[in-house]
């Protein structure tokens, strides 16, 4: 069956020792844009210095793979995104979409815990699981 998810932190920053985004191109078959742009959208929300992060996702075979900051705070804050007082979703964290990227790539139907992320996908997509 094999890997379908790779997570890697840090080193997405502009300095010289910074390397895992090039490292994560180098072997990629093709780029998921969209991950990055979200993590950066997220993460302004916190810091101004988060435009210089050059996080990535992107595919290689039937693996997705994210670029996640280095920070566990960042991180939490990327794969939940932001959320108002009330704790309803500003901006949608990036792991709401894994699951049905995973799916996509011919890999297994993740399901997520709700009340940590729920994850999205369309109506034709969903399964229903009895456990």
């Amino acid at each position: 069956m094999g890997c379908h998810l790779v997570l890697t932190t840090g080193g997405t920053g502009p300095a010289r020792r910074d390397v895992t985004p090039d490292a994560t191109l180098a072997i990629a078959d093709r780029v998921m844009p969209g991950f990055g742009e979200q993590m950066r959208q997220i993460s302004l929300h916190y810091v101004p210095t988060a435009i210089l992060s050059r996080q990535v996702g992107a595919i290689r075979k039937q693996a997705l793979i994210i670029n996640l900051p280095g920070q566990p705070k960042s991180i939490k804050e990327t794969l939940e995104g932001v959320k108002d007082e009330q704790g309803n979703a500003v901006v949608h964290g990036i792991f709401a979409s894994v699951p049905y990227c995973i799916q996509l790539l011919d890999g297994p139907y993740v399901e997520t815990h709700a009340a940590v992320v729920a994850a999205f996908r369309p109506k034709s997509a969903r399964r229903e699981i009895n456990l």
